[in-house]
């Protein structure tokens, strides 16, 4: 469905426009309730937002991470960290809070840089000093159909609820795309041949379901021993930019200039045929989740289709650049960006079917 990544070269896009949050409406909002992602949470993000201080927060090398850890006042502390830990079992443990009188909430982080200006929160088991992660966001209805499109139609599962305007969202576990490409990428465990297979892989499901901003920072690498090789998996951290942009390239990682590393590796990698060969696989795969999740997966397109989640012009355009790339003036009907979506998954399925 999208160009291989042999016989090209990755070209850079222009720094993106930050993309302003979309209202969860009433049919999202239902679709959301019937399928057990709209929960009662104990806290809420503006509860959050009163912290007193913040200090930045550094890695093991001294480098700025863009996150700052916040201080609240020891009152607000104590509520905060209450109701923090009920969500963490509610996310991890279906709510069973006896399950969790273990674990304590060691820090708080919060990062301006992001479009849903998240809290990061640091649980940690008091009895062995485990550490686990969970974000709380502002919800954002064009973030949350990634969220559940990525469920639906990749290989990961995704844990997330919401409540009002807040999101509550699992740690994605994986190293980071670009510490991936700078320490790991000629690793001699890891067989050449599966990080360029996963790299197609992970191109194509992005494409298909219109999933944007594929940056090495937005996507983490996967790394599974497996009792023979060293299995790896490509997966999407970020959704804020799903079905966003008007720009055809800007849903396939491959044209950003940080992914030339991993490009240019498949190239040398894998030839061209084998490359349409895994793309074709991805397609099969992507077919089969939607048959397993028919009845979901039209409630929430058909949510999706009837939402404004991009400027008029960002549609207009990549229906006309998704109409000649693929050579079919369906797109040219589609009058919001979940049809587009529509428009990519049915053609998997004609393809399925021919």
């Amino acid at each position: 469905m999208s160009e291989p990544l042999t016989g090209r070269k990755a070209k850079q896009h222009s720094s993106t426009p930050r993309k302003p949050p979309y209202q969860i409406s009433e049919r999202f909002r239902y679709y959301l309730r019937s399928f057990g992602r709209e929960y009662p949470l104990p806290i809420n993000y503006e509860a959050l937002e009163h912290f007193q201080a913040a200090a930045p927060l550094y890695d093991d090398e001294g480098n700025d991470t863009l996150w700052e850890s916040v201080v609240y006042h020891p009152n607000e502390m104590d509520t905060l960290s209450k109701g923090l830990k009920e969500v963490y079992a509610i996310l991890k443990a279906g709510g069973e809070l006896a399950a969790m009188e273990h674990l304590y909430v060691d820090r708080i982080d919060y990062c301006v840089f992001g479009n849903s200006k998240p809290f990061r929160i640091r649980i940690v088991n008091s009895r062995n000093d485990n550490q686990d992660y969970f974000y709380v966001k502002k919800a954002d209805a064009s973030r949350i159909y990634g969220l559940e499109l990525e469920h639906l139609l990749s290989p990961n599962r995704m844990f997330f609820l919401t409540q009002e305007d807040t999101l509550i969202e699992e740690h994605i576990l994986g190293l980071p795309g670009d510490m991936f490409i700078d320490q790991w990428m000629d690793n001699k465990i890891l067989k050449a041949i599966r990080i360029a297979k996963e790299l197609v892989k992970f191109n194509e499901r992005c494409f298909v379901r219109l999933l944007g901003d594929m940056r090495p920072y937005n996507f983490v690498v996967d790394i599974t021993p497996d009792f023979e090789d060293t299995q790896i998996r490509i997966r999407a951290m970020d959704f804020d930019q799903q079905s966003y942009d008007g720009r055809k390239n800007f849903y396939l990682p491959q044209f950003f200039k940080g992914n030339n590393p991993l490009v240019e590796f498949c190239i040398k990698h894998i030839e061209t045929k084998t490359a349409y060969q895994y793309q074709r696989e991805e397609q099969a795969l992507i077919y089969r989740r939607m048959n397993v999740s028919s009845l979901r997966l039209k409630s929430l397109l058909r949510a999706m289709a009837a939402e404004d989640l991009a400027p008029r012009e960002n549609v207009l355009q990549l229906r006309k650049e998704l109409a000649d790339h693929y050579e079919n003036d369906a797109f040219k009907k589609c009058e919001s960006m979940g049809a587009l979506v529509r428009q990519s998954l049915d053609l998997i399925i004609e393809k399925a079917k021919s």
